[in-house]
């Protein structure tokens, strides 16, 4: 299972309530979590799913991905 990890503006839970329908039931996703204590809010992505799709599913939510951190 892969591990990738973005940097995004899912600040609070209710932003994580705002995306979770974007990616809770997409194909290839086996986990995920967003650090909303972190200063850069980091989104793990566990699953067989690529980081274009990651980032598609954070911009069609409504949030940015300021960028992907090498796992």
């Amino acid at each position: 299972m892969e591990e990738k990890k973005f940097k995004t503006n899912i600040k609070c839970m209710g932003c994580v309530a705002q995306f979770t329908p974007f990616i809770q039931d997409e194909e290839g996703v086996e986990s995920w979590e967003v650090d909303t204590t972190s200063p850069d809010k980091i989104l793990t992505v566990k699953g067989d799913i690529s980081v274009e799709e990651v980032r598609a599913l954070v911009v069609e939510a409504g949030f940015e991905v300021k960028e992907v951190i090498a796992a």
